[in-house]
């Protein structure tokens, strides 16, 4: 992944997996633009016009030559001596109204000071270019009129203006910060890149939560009703993995099936495809026993182990459902049932598979997003050296914008279409 270019359509991507962090910025950009509206008070404007006779027709020159130095100099030491020409310029807007008139705009703190500060440089540009002791001919200016009423934005208006500035400020800003941090992640976002990273390709993908005590887990077993794609992402799992049928009353498993669901204690968020499956499959009339068994990361699972470690209450969702905690490292030899769903957690960096509980299928929870494929890899040669296959993947919580399948892995997808070849007269010929 930190190989990988960023092009327009991967910056895309990564802005839009995580556009909780740019739009915190420019949240943060909004309120910074609106605190400075609200400490900084309103500059007043005002401005005088100018006219010079028709005769005079380069007014790029005069608008040049009310700005100038030797205008402003004077100016300065006329209305504030310890005020430079520099800020005065950067506070005065001359522009041309019309080919013979100009208008001289200018800030101030207050309307008297805005009015002032314009007819001063008013006069003062008249007086320099009507002087016969300045370079060229005089061009007998005069004011057209003086400064008046002098005016300020509106409040609603600076409040506006400096917050929407902020705010594209700060979304710029949390753009920049997140192409920077996230461009080297070697996290696994897409179901083809979880897929490639172990050659295993993904059953199916659902929203999995992730309760964080024993109350929340104990709602789980009790109110858990996936939307209809994830039923039936759910269903065509069953099928996948049991082919005999998963339908309430067709379910032939004779002595029943065991699958360990196998994630890792770095992804919080897989934790739960082990339990909604086990409950999914109850509520398809499949008895069912959720386990908690011996586990590599107990950490990771302690509230689950407490909540399955009380037997659940009888009710129509619970019917089917059972749920445990056993020291015991083998599936066979729980209670029979159809089928017994197995969670095991094991560690990202260093993960040992055989200090999980065994099963008679094994299938590994990835959330997108949450794992590399180092880690991966490190937890398929674990699974392998105990002797484990692991059957398949199921991603929690995909990305929205991911689009593959993660069906096929990338060995044997086609680097590139190919591209149709010219056959030449004489070639074609011979195979005539």
């Amino acid at each position: 992944m930190s190989d990988q270019p960023l092009d327009l359509r991967r910056s895309m991507q990564l802005l839009r997996r995580h556009k909780i962090v740019v739009a915190a910025f420019a949240v943060l950009g909004l309120a910074g633009g609106i605190g400075l509206a609200t400490l900084s008070k309103p500059m007043f404007t005002s401005n005088a016009l100018v006219v010079f006779p028709s005769s005079v027709h380069d007014t790029s020159t005069q608008v040049f030559i009310a700005t100038s130095d030797p205008v402003l100099a004077r100016v300065v030491r006329a209305i504030d001596p310890g005020e430079t020409p520099q800020a005065l310029r950067a506070a005065t807007q001359v522009k041309a109204v019309t080919p013979n008139i100009l208008s001289i705009s200018t800030q101030g703190k207050t309307a008297a000071e805005a009015e002032r500060a314009a007819d001063v440089i008013a006069r003062n540009y008249v007086g320099y270019v009507n002087s016969p002791s300045r370079p060229g001919p005089p061009v007998q200016a005069r004011i057209l009129q003086p400064a008046l009423n002098a005016t300020a934005p509106s409040t609603l208006k600076s409040f506006l203006v400096k917050g929407l500035l902020g705010a594209l400020i700060g979304l710029v800003i949390g753009a920049i910060v997140v192409l920077a941090t996230r461009r080297k992640d070697r996290r696994l976002q897409e179901r083809d890149q979880i897929a490639d990273a172990i050659g295993i390709p993904v059953l199916t993908s659902i929203r999995v939560g992730h309760p964080s005590d024993a109350p929340g887990w104990r709602k789980l077993f009790e109110n858990y009703q996936p939307g209809v794609v994830d039923a039936w992402r759910l269903r065509k799992t069953l099928h996948q993995l049991w082919p005999l049928g998963v339908d309430r009353g067709d379910s032939r498993a004779g002595g029943g099936s065991s699958l360990a669901v196998l994630s890792l204690s770095s992804d919080p968020n897989a934790l739960g495809v082990g339990p909604q499956l086990a409950v999914f499959a109850a509520s398809l009339g499949i008895p069912t026993t959720l386990v908690v068994g011996p586990q590599q990361d107990t950490n990771a699972t302690a509230m689950l182990h407490t909540a399955c470690a009380t037997p659940l209450e009888p009710s129509e969702q619970s019917r089917y459902l059972h749920v445990t905690v056993t020291d015991h490292d083998n599936a066979d030899r729980m209670p029979a049932v159809d089928l017994t769903v197995v969670v095991a957690v094991v560690d990202g960096q260093k993960p040992r598979v055989a200090d999980t509980m065994r099963a008679a299928a094994t299938v590994l929870a990835v959330s997108a997003g949450a794992v590399t494929a180092e880690q991966l890899a490190r937890v398929a040669t674990s699974a392998a050296t105990d002797g484990r296959d692991i059957a398949g993947t199921v991603v929690a919580n995909p990305d929205p914008a991911d689009h593959t399948t993660g069906r096929v892995p990338e060995l044997s997808r086609p680097a590139q279409r190919r591209m149709p070849t010219r056959i030449t007269r004489a070639y074609a010929e011979t195979r005539r």
